[in-house]
């Protein structure tokens, strides 16, 4: 199949990610990515309003369009593997919103279709992309700085304010657990591949996972994920990575983001404009256009990290260890 000229790009769901996903593609389209939102779809009207391209509310209209290559799926978390299937059988490449699915089964069901579509179709897990993020994934494979001691991450925040009943109904959501915590368990994989063991405390709205690496890894990971804490709390982003020659700390809430301690002082480190979904798009539109020959994140991954939450979650039913992959 060669490379189109221009990327034509569809958008389901325009809540508060789906509206990300429009000023990402928006933002690659003015830095030179030959692309364009050419239509979206969204069961309410009142979302539609202002949009320059054309408007749906039946998503298999927007899929029936000829004009579209590429669909953004950023609806409901229940929703993504039936819209996704169907994006990959009406010939579109997709990039379906984190979490592909509640469960790895569900995953698996659009790995497997994903695998023999002929189209790109990746999950949008964005942190692979943040900048800051991208910087510490280089630093741990090229060992520049040593082998990490301990690794540590945050993501705290209110319930998202966007859609409360979805986000309080653990059964279509999945708590923080799978919702936000996802963004920590998929990159502390991609730093240091699947643990042997993991072990969770808390509830699905506020969990602390410990992970346990065989002896080439590291003796300390942990992430913290919760979005039980009062309005006005704010949203926290943060790791700090300790290597033998360094310590990486970021903080999205902190200017400068991105500091590293050595030698008795403090640097910082500079970074890339943007935000992640900017990287994941302008990474999608890259693969179609024939710019990239092997996706950054697959939905391989995203089937992998289902199953460390799968553990999780069992670890934290029942207060014991859980030992991934059996």
């Amino acid at each position: 199949m060669s490379a189109p000229r221009e990327v034509r790009a569809g958008i389901i769901g325009l809540g508060y990610i789906g509206r990300l996903h429009l000023e990402a593609y928006e933002a690659a389209n003015h830095a030179g990515w030959p692309c364009k939102v050419v239509a979206v779809c969204d069961p309410k009207p009142g979302t539609l309003l202002g949009i320059a391209a054309e408007a749906h509310q039946d998503a298999a209209d927007l899929l029936r369009r000829p004009d579209v290559d590429l669909v953004s799926i950023c609806t409901r978390t229940d929703s993504h593997v039936g819209l996704a299937l169907a994006a990959l059988e009406a010939g579109k490449h997709v990039l379906v919103e984190k979490p592909v699915a509640l469960t790895a089964p569900e995953v698996a069901r659009l790995a497997a279709a994903a695998a023999t579509s002929g189209r790109r179709c990746l999950p949008a897990h964005c942190m692979r992309f943040w900048p800051g993020w991208e910087v510490l994934k280089e630093l741990v494979t090229s060992g520049s700085h040593g082998r990490v001691s301990s690794a540590t991450f945050q993501r705290l925040s209110t319930r998202p304010g966007w859609s409360p009943e979805f986000y309080a109904d653990h059964a279509v959501s999945g708590g923080a657990l799978i919702d936000l915590h996802v963004h920590d368990a998929d990159f502390i994989r991609h730093l240091f591949g699947d643990p042997m063991e993991v072990v969770s405390t808390g509830s699905l709205d506020h969990v602390t996972s410990l992970y346990r690496f065989g002896p080439s890894g590291p003796e300390h990971v942990f992430a913290e994920g919760g979005w039980d804490h009062a309005r006005g709390f704010g949203f926290r982003m943060r790791y700090v990575v300790a290597f033998e020659h360094g310590t990486m700390d970021f903080d999205l809430g902190r200017d400068p983001n991105l500091v590293l301690s050595r030698d008795g002082r403090c640097e910082t480190v500079p970074l890339a404009a943007g935000t992640g979904y900017d990287g994941e798009v302008r990474h999608v539109l890259d693969l179609i256009l024939g710019r990239a020959a092997a996706p950054a994140v697959t939905m391989e991954d995203a089937l992998a990290v289902a199953r460390l939450l799968d553990c999780e979650r069992r670890s934290l039913e029942t207060g014991r260890p859980v030992l991934v992959g059996r």
